[in-house]
């Protein structure tokens, strides 16, 4: 088992990962009944989309000897308008330090890693993702 989820009234859960022990609480979104006071899970979702691909790259920044520290990513969730509910697209620019100075070669490997991290590749086609890199 990886987590439990337990419903804690008010439109918020609470998520524990079972190894760790960690707790992360989730509020409902403002513009679906809850107070937007915590991550939403779709809010989660796309966030978990960015960990993902800075993760992998992380990886494979460290097998290239790359100074990875410090490069970050603005998530951006975009609901669909229309029903059902769901997330339609999902927006993120990374950004990397000064430090971080990878070939153009490098800068390729990390953008493939990136774009085949395995949230990406669980994602349904339908929802649009747009990525930036800053370099």
């Amino acid at each position: 088992m990886t987590s439990t989820v337990v419903y804690k009234g008010d439109l918020r859960t609470e998520l524990t990962h079972l190894q760790s022990g960690k707790v992360i609480e989730t509020d409902a979104p403002t513009d679906n009944h809850g107070k937007g006071e915590r991550f939403s899970p779709t809010d989660l979702m796309a966030t978990s989309y960015a960990s993902c691909m800075i993760t992998t790259m992380a990886i494979k920044a460290a097998d290239m000897n790359l100074n990875f520290d410090g490069t970050s990513i603005n998530v951006t969730k975009i609901m669909s308008t229309d029903a059902p509910r769901r997330i339609a697209g999902i927006v993120t620019e990374l950004n990397f330090t000064e430090k971080f100075t990878p070939s153009n070669e490098q800068k390729e490997q990390l953008i493939r890693i990136a774009r085949s991290c395995p949230v990406e590749k669980s994602l349904h086609p339908d929802v649009q993702l747009t990525v930036t890199f800053n370099w």
